[in-house]
């Protein structure tokens, strides 16, 4: 069991460093009116990942780190250190939650069934960071900035948000779904 702890930490770390990485140098940064800031990553990926193969909490918790770690280095994004943390550990427990609690998928051998459960997962994730980065992010920007400056952001984040998504669904299933058999080989993930 302790054993078993250590590496879940020891694989979060590896994750938020993933995530930092991933966030912060293979981003496609789009600047918006008023200096302000998006961007097309796969940040979000690497996020969903660390959520299916360590489960919720800990996969949450390594993209969380790593985006936030990415947005304190950088001089655009530092304000909104708050609220990719709170945003991205949520997109874990999300995808956690149906992935393992509802699929069930370490315990499942039928690949069918373990995809289907996958891609919920990821699309219940990344649908609650669709909704809730442009509207948290809406809110945030009206008590930072102004209302002038989060109107004007809104539509060009719901759009960078919708992109992110759909992008990270796909490359998480499929990166997923070719790491589970060596992941299964090697105990990482299975019947616990």
């Amino acid at each position: 069991m302790k054993h078993e702890k250590l590496i879940k930490l020891t694989l979060t770390g590896v994750f938020a460093a993933l995530s930092y990485v991933v966030f912060t140098f293979l981003q496609f940064k789009i600047m918006l009116p008023g200096g302000d800031a998006t961007s097309i990553h796969l940040g979000n990926a690497v996020c969903v990942l660390g959520a299916l193969i360590l489960g919720g909490f800990y996969g949450g918790l390594g993209g969380a780190l790593g985006m936030t770690i990415g947005d304190i280095f950088d001089p655009i994004y530092i304000v909104y250190a708050p609220k990719t943390f709170i945003l991205k550990f949520c997109i874990g427990l999300i995808t956690g939650l149906i992935a393992h609690k509802i699929g069930k998928i370490n315990q499942k051998t039928d690949t069918k069934s373990v995809l289907s459960f996958v891609i919920a997962a990821a699309v219940g994730g990344l649908l609650f960071n669709v909704i809730f980065d442009p509207l948290v992010g809406y809110f945030y920007k009206l008590l930072i900035l102004g209302k002038p400056a989060a109107e004007l952001t809104l539509a060009w984040n719901i759009a960078a948000t919708g992109i992110n998504a759909f992008i990270s669904v796909i490359v998480s299933v499929i990166v997923y779904m070719a790491l589970r058999p060596a992941l299964k080989k090697s105990g990482i993930i299975g019947d616990k």
